[in-house]
């Protein structure tokens, strides 16, 4: 059997990573990586490959940067002939940025089933770019692998067929647990200068949260109420750098700004702040299992189980709702949390599983 896994962007990395571990212990199975390049530079993409341990890819299509209607574009064009040319039996992709929908829908026309592994998240703000992502390749994906009881709820109450629906756990735990013990030996703490529980950690990326400046400004002066009770560390993605340059003015008095982090030094760092305040999905889920007080600032999460069940908090961009919810939250200390079901390490497990057992069976169906 020979399976065709897609990556495009820094949140892939962590999910396609335990997928080919699995593939690589298994036998009668072979599989091609593909990176679409919608990532590129050494920090948000070469390095996690080499942190991770996931393969070299067997093609880079190299596509870049660019709106999404041209980086969409530029993915399908490139990608096409690469499904034609291996021919696989399916294509696994993962997560919700552009390399997600726009292979699916090539792999799908060209007549290859399509596992989406991260299927059924919901926030059903469709401003986002990556919920209309979610939506149209759950639309046209053979096999739907769920995170969250949630996803199985969105896709049922959307009339996918219950024999489609997979709920296997959370691949991206599957790597935050097999990495865990190296990221603990990483010295990042001793290259920032700072001692375990002594620091918060900032992550902002979504335009709804960067590209209007005052709302950026808004973020920016609660973020810097919150640093003086406990410095912050900002990891600063490059998007969102040029976006605050631009603002005259900003507080950033106790906040510092670095470049991005490898996996390893990332997570040591999250796993040691006292607070960590973000618009990423996967950090709601990362710190739902370290334990740490987390504060999503959006006004949805497609992820509701860390609200639920692990140590999330949704405050939404209103700067006094920042401020408030994170005194308390650093007041309060760390939080206890159920780690949700599935959310084992071995979620990657049950996709092969799944996957090895339907292929075979279905070509087994198609001989006879």
């Amino acid at each position: 059997m020979h399976l065709m896994l897609v990556a495009g962007a820094r949140p892939n990395f962590m999910k396609i990573a335990p997928l080919t571990w699995e593939l690589k212990a298994r036998s009668g199975v072979d599989f091609t990586l593909v990176h679409t390049g919608q990532h590129y530079d050494r920090q948000m993409s070469e390095l996690f490959f080499e942190q991770l341990e996931i393969p070299e890819p067997a093609y880079n299509l190299g596509v870049g940067s660019g709106t999404h209607a041209v980086q969409t574009a530029e993915i399908i064009r490139r990608f096409e002939p690469v499904v034609i040319e291996r021919r696989p039996d399916a294509v696994v992709v993962v997560g919700d940025v552009n390399s997600t929908v726009a292979c699916a829908l090539t792999a799908v026309k060209l007549g290859i089933p399509v596992a989406h592994v991260e299927a059924g998240l919901r926030s059903f703000d469709r401003s986002m770019p990556e919920e209309i992502n979610r939506v149209v390749t759950d639309a046209i994906s053979d096999w739907l692998f769920v995170s969250e009881p949630s996803g199985v709820a969105n896709l049922e109450n959307e009339g996918v067929p219950a024999g489609r629906i997979h709920f296997v756990g959370n691949v991206m735990i599957d790597t935050l647990l097999a990495m865990r013990d190296l990221s603990e030996r990483s010295d990042v703490l001793q290259q920032l200068a700072v001692d375990s529980q002594s620091y918060s950690v900032v992550t902002l990326h979504r335009p709804t949260n960067v590209d209007e400046p005052a709302v950026l400004s808004g973020l920016l002066q609660a973020l810097a109420r919150v640093a003086q009770e406990s410095p912050i560390i900002f990891p600063v993605h490059p998007r969102t750098r040029a976006a605050v340059q631009k603002l005259s003015g900003a507080d950033l008095s106790n906040i510092r700004l670095i470049e991005p982090l490898g996996y390893l030094e990332f997570m040591k760092l999250v796993a040691h702040a006292r607070l960590v305040l973000t618009d990423s999905g996967g950090l709601q889920e990362e710190t739902t299992i370290l334990g740490i007080p987390c504060l999503t600032l959006r006004k949805n999460t497609e992820r509701p189980v860390t609200v639920a069940e692990g140590t999330n908090t949704l405050v939404g961009m209103d700067p006094a709702q920042i401020v408030d919810h994170g005194l308390r939250a650093l007041r309060a200390g760390n939080r206890r949390n159920q780690p949700p079901r599935f959310w084992d390490g071995q979620a990657a497990k049950r996709v092969i599983d799944v996957l090895l057992n339907d292929v075979t069976r279905g070509r087994s169906a198609a001989s006879a």
